[in-house]
């Protein structure tokens, strides 16, 4: 045999076309140092960028994506666009590291600076919609380390907050990681929400923003960014009206309201539904509408909103509802009657009636029925009366209701000229 035939009988075959796998070690060793490869990567563009010119930033980041792996790397792009470098576990950035020339925490501390910063992330977010959720979860996980970062960068982080609630890009929601037990007690929470709040209130009216706390669950959180030995609405008061946010005060005061009023309504329904006592009950509404602050007007909303309630006008038929509805006033007119005592609450309670028998088709035709009823009872006088059908009825429905109490409205007209006649 020749060495021709030797050396072709000895070579070992090849696998073209298949992929040798490394080692899982080798992997991981290599996976490593992977987000400071994109980091080093995205630098060299960013440093290409003329000074000061975010414009110039916003295209380098744009074209960028050609070459650097964005959708795998989301987050770091992120740290370093909001830090400056990558987080190390612990919330630490290598000092060694070359930093971002363009990062929120490295702006000037200005608000009108970190707006346009945070202009850069809007159109970036907004050109590639896949990187909105590594956005959020890189800014959820930078606000769990607000303890450790500096005031400045966190006085710039809560600014651009604010802007990117604003602007649309985050809700309020992205503040719940904040209520962290370890951030609230010395005080790191309310002074970041603080700069927060403050930044959104010089855009937006707090309605606006009032919605956005409610829709994100925060409406009635705003107490608990105090530390627990605060947790008073004379702190919450103090505080905010200090740092000239009376807006924001008077929406937590207003929810806290409306919250007590949703309680007593539920409460006074499961108090009715047990068969409790009118004097119980009326005990019972005089005691919170006096923790609650409520008039007489809100109260008595409330109390015929829970009259209401004992009549199960979904399973009821057509035939029963009359009746059904008829009983509830007359066992709980007493209840009423108590917290009926000035023209002004009759008015209201009138008004109340009008709009419930207009918004529930199965209550609209006994409408004259119920009137007449309370009238009867005590609970609302002629006059009353009266001046609701000529000056103080609701515009819902008015037409059918004025139809069908004109007959009573009528006979409370000749019994008023009766009597003047009489003395």
């Amino acid at each position: 045999m020749n060495t021709t035939q030797t050396s072709a009988t000895n070579a070992k075959p090849a696998l073209h076309g298949v992929r040798i796998k490394q080692r899982k070690g080798a992997q991981k060793a290599q996976a490593k140092h992977e987000p400071e490869i994109f980091r080093d990567n995205l630098l060299k563009q960013l440093n290409n960028a003329k000074t000061g010119n975010l414009e110039d930033v916003s295209q380098i980041l744009d074209t960028s994506s050609n070459t650097l792996d964005y959708r795998k790397y989301g987050e770091a792009l992120f740290e370093i666009l909001i830090t400056g470098g990558i987080l190390e576990p612990g919330a630490i950035i290598n000092a060694d590291a070359e930093r971002s020339p363009f990062s929120l925490f490295g702006a000037e501390n200005d608000a009108a600076v970190i707006k346009r910063h945070t202009d850069v992330f809007s159109k970036l977010i907004r050109r590639y919609k896949y990187l909105q959720r590594p956005f959020e979860e890189t800014l959820k996980n930078i606000l769990q380390y607000i303890n450790k970062w500096q005031p400045v960068e966190n006085n710039n982080l809560a600014i651009a907050v604010g802007c990117f609630i604003i602007n649309g890009l985050i809700t309020p929601s992205i503040l719940k990681v904040i209520f962290k037990d370890y951030l609230v007690k010395d005080g790191h929470s309310l002074e970041f929400s603080t700069t927060v709040f403050r930044t959104v209130l010089n855009e937006q009216s707090i309605e606006q923003f009032g919605k956005s706390l409610i829709a994100s669950g925060l409406d009635s959180k705003l107490i608990e960014l105090f530390p627990p030995n605060k947790r008073e609405d004379e702190c919450l008061i103090r505080h905010f009206e200090a740092e000239d946010m009376k807006q924001l005060v008077d929406f937590h005061m207003k929810n806290q309201k409306n919250s007590m009023k949703g309680d007593l309504l539920i409460d006074l329904k499961e108090m009715m539904h047990d068969e409790a006592n009118v004097s119980e009950v009326v005990a019972y509404v005089k005691q919170n509408t006096k923790e609650a602050g409520l008039s007489e007007q809100e109260v008595i909303q409330i109390a015929w909103s829970a009259v209401l309630l004992t009549v199960d006008l979904i399973n009821a038929r057509p035939d029963q509802v009359e009746s059904q509805a008829l009983r509830a006033v007359t066992r709980w007119s007493p209840m009423l009657e108590t917290f009926a005592t000035s023209p002004k609450t009759e008015i209201v309670l009138l008004q109340k009636v009008q709009v419930t028998c207009y918004e529930d088709a199965k209550l609209t035709k006994f409408f004259r029925q119920i009137i007449q009823l309370l009238y009867k009872m005590d609970v609302v006088s002629d006059n009353a009366i009266l001046y609701w059908a000529e000056k103080a009825h609701k515009p819902q429905g008015k037409t059918v209701f004025l139809k069908q109490m004109a007959p009573f409205v009528q006979w409370l007209k000749d019994n008023e000229d009766s009597s003047e006649e009489e003395d």
